[in-house]
């Protein structure tokens, strides 16, 4: 099972303040130990949402908003993709991962949709053909 967890963002990530030299450390170690068990597939920070832009989906109509965006508690941070066998396991890393942020952090879990969870909607040539490179290698897309 894949699962990409969320490092939320926070009032110091937003205003770009760097980790402690320690909480780097710390985070490098964790990593390591996710490599080193075969279970981290991918990982990075983002910037804050001051560099960032959504687009407004309504209909055929197209808007662009620019950050900053309100809610900072609402903001992704940063993210890892995982290969774990249940939700259970991730869990149980997020639960030795240091605390990403100084002060109150959160980090979501959420699974990837697996081609089992949409086969009734593929043609059984759909389910036939592998996907190439990363595009089959991270996910269904």
């Amino acid at each position: 099972m894949r699962v990409m967890v969320f490092m939320k963002a926070t009032p110091d990530s937003e205003a770009s303040a760097p980790p402690t030299p320690e909480a780097w450390a710390a985070m490098d170690k964790f990593n390591d130990e996710l490599v080193a068990a075969g279970v981290l597939v991918a990982a990075a920070g983002l910037k804050p949402s001051v560099h960032g832009k959504r687009v407004v989906f309504d209909g055929a109509s197209r808007t662009v908003i620019d950050g900053p965006f309100a809610e900072a508690r609402e903001l992704v941070a940063g993210f890892s993709i995982w290969e774990v066998k249940d939700i259970d396991e991730a869990l149980a890393w997020v639960k030795r991962c240091p605390n990403p942020m100084p002060g109150r952090s959160e980090v979501e879990i959420r699974p990837f949709f697996e081609i089992a969870d949409i086969a009734e909607y593929l043609t059984p040539e759909d389910l036939a053909t592998p996907r190439e490179g990363e595009r089959g290698r991270l996910g269904v897309a």
